[in-house]
């Protein structure tokens, strides 16, 4: 690498289940090169009640995974967080801890969106934010925790989302980072500032919400016993940190939508203006805060998750109340695979091929299948519901899944294109469930849509190349998409 050394950066790239450390620079200037340095597990613990992240955990692999750069040869120019969005610590005067960081699929927000709608009307909220209407957003789990703990918001003084915690960490210094900051639906979707109306009508404290920060800005160098800890002085800069607004960078395709395909599935469009239409609200999309002041307009679909929960509850591990229980019985109505050993996602998909006719369907955006005891479960009890046809066998189970979630874009697809009166060429699917063949190609049929697959590590490389152009390596984000498309392996699948 060289003199190419110099001039590297790092991604912190977090995810739902795990997290990863990414050295990215540029080779000739035409060519991303990239190393993951640190993967490791990220997860939730039962805590006071509520499903919690570990977030000093989480913080110490951090600060392990920049300390492995260096005895891999690296010392990053910058570094930069992206994870999920929705989730925030709140700090008090002493910019210490109060309470925990509890995860999104936690159940506190049961029953909040009476709570919402009797302060601040939906269609208010919606003409103002153009958010989304679930109960994962950050504004149900303020009003959850507003009667749950009102003490802790009495006492905060900042609100951080998770990226712009971590930050804070790592630098001592507080910001709040505009495409993180959206998925609260407190965010004006117009002038990209707090909402203090909506922040006012909900009885939020004003003084959580500071001026907000944009991808591209710096937002200091590592603390000394930071520096000290990883082995070298480097500064930390903003990117976008919702992790769905790094894919989106790294997504290459002209005139096509596009699939941030993981745990979730975000399959959207990005506008120059927010689409806060009635039909968009009625159809449930989002205008989530992008790269270069653009907006997200997507629709969030539950994605991976599904498959996810079913592989490990064939494998004796179930997701339960924010903890893994192993051991647990599997679904009495459907058959187990007669397998030596852990079931593979290869072994899912191979299932579902064997039953490919099953023709039952579920609505994959339905609440229940959140945070279910059993996945497999759930979707039967869905089918029984809902006089569908009940899967008796994994590949049947499978296939209804594979189904309905293709079915699920195929909707979506139809709606962006409807409101936005615009027929897109293709669909980009990037992120780690690009690498499902299987479902690529029934997507492809299902949409009628050509699919071009990859990159894979979407994320960790829109990190990346957010830093480049910040540091003035790539010129614009048009060059770092063309670099990112030199130096990706992209999968073309054709609508049988």
């Amino acid at each position: 690498m060289g003199e190419y050394l110099r001039e590297c950066h790092a991604a912190i790239d977090l995810g739902a289940s795990n997290g990863r450390v990414v050295v990215g620079w540029l080779e000739h200037d035409d060519l991303l090169g990239t190393e993951e340095i640190h993967r490791f597990e990220n997860g939730q613990a039962r805590v006071d009640g509520h499903d919690c992240w570990k977030i000093g955990e989480l913080f110490e692999e951090i600060l392990e995974g920049l300390a492995l750069c260096k005895a891999h040869g690296f010392t990053p120019r910058t570094i930069a967080i992206d994870s999920w969005g929705v989730d925030f610590a709140l700090l008090d005067a002493e910019d210490r801890l109060l309470g925990n960081v509890v995860a999104y699929r936690d159940s506190r927000t049961d029953g909040m969106f009476e709570v919402a709608d009797a302060l601040v009307s939906s269609e208010v909220a919606w003409e103002r934010a153009g958010i989304q209407r679930s109960l994962i957003n950050t504004v149900y789990q303020l009003l959850a925790l507003s009667r749950e703990a009102p003490e802790q918001l009495a006492e905060a003084r900042t609100l951080l989302m998770v990226p712009d915690y971590l930050g804070f960490l790592l630098t001592g210094v507080k910001a709040q980072e505009y495409t993180n900051a959206t998925t609260t639906g407190l965010v004006n979707a117009r002038a990209r500032t707090w909402d203090s109306e909506l922040i006012r009508g909900y009885g939020f404290p004003e003084r959580l919400f500071g001026e907000l920060s944009f991808p591209g800005a710096t937002l200091g160098p590592v603390k000394r016993e930071v520096e000290e800890r990883i082995g070298y002085a480097t500064d930390v800069v903003l990117v976008a940190s919702h992790d769905t607004g790094s894919a989106y960078v790294a997504a290459t395709e002209r005139d096509a939508l596009v699939l941030s395909s993981g745990t979730w599935s975000l399959l959207g469009v990005e506008l120059a203006e927010p689409e806060l239409s009635l039909p968009a609200r009625e159809a449930n999309f989002t205008n989530e805060g992008g790269y270069a002041q653009t907006y997200r307009f997507l629709k969030n679909i539950m994605g991976l998750w599904m498959i996810q929960s079913v592989r490990r509850e064939l494998n004796g591990v179930a997701y339960v109340a924010g903890r893994e229980d192993v051991d647990r019985p599997l679904s009495s109505q459907i058959a187990p695979l007669a397998l030596e050993g852990q079931v593979g996602f290869g072994d899912l998909i191979t299932a579902a091929q064997g039953a490919r006719d099953f023709p039952s369907l579920v609505d994959v955006d339905d609440e229940c299948f959140l945070a279910p005891a059993s996945m497999m479960e759930a979707v039967c009890a869905w089918c029984a519901a809902h006089e569908e046809p009940l899967p008796s066998t994994v590949g049947e189970l499978m296939t209804c899944i594979y189904h309905s979630l293709t079915s699920a874009y195929e909707r979506a697809i139809h709606g962006i294109e409807t409101i936005t009166g615009h027929r897109y060429q293709a669909l980009s699917i990037v992120g780690g469930g690009c690498q499902d063949a299987h479902l690529n190609q029934l997507t492809a049929h299902e949409t009628g849509k050509p699919v071009i697959a990859g990159p894979i590590e979407a994320t960790s490389i829109g990190n990346l190349a957010v830093q480049m152009i910040a540091a003035g390596r790539i010129p614009s984000l048009a060059i770092a998409r063309r670099i990112i498309a030199n130096s990706s392996e992209l999968v073309r699948f054709d609508p049988a």
